[in-house]
């Protein structure tokens, strides 16, 4: 569940935010003047969306990344089941 917060907020509570960040998996999105709005998400995620998004998507570190996203709950899991030669084909 994402979270939302000011900048005043977010400067006079940073401690907090980042540890609900880093402990909670929250990505924070601070709302600034002019629709310059930022988010905070954890290094972590961060790594997992730069690998999927960089990765072919044909390869295995694609599907690693998109399964550690899913387990997240960073993106949804609406993949269809997989068995018997349906699963066998995906991974050719």
């Amino acid at each position: 569940m994402a979270l939302v917060a000011t900048q005043s907020d977010f400067r006079s509570h940073l401690k907090d935010y980042l540890d609900r960040v880093n402990d909670d998996g929250e990505t924070i999105y601070i709302a600034r003047s002019r629709q310059r709005g930022v988010a905070v998400l954890s290094q972590e995620k961060l790594d997992w969306l730069e690998k999927a998004a960089f990765a072919d998507k044909k390869s295995v570190e694609y599907a690693i990344a998109m399964d550690k996203l899913k387990e997240e709950g960073v993106i949804p899991d609406n993949d269809p089941e997989l068995t018997g030669s349906d699963y066998e084909e995906y991974w050719k």
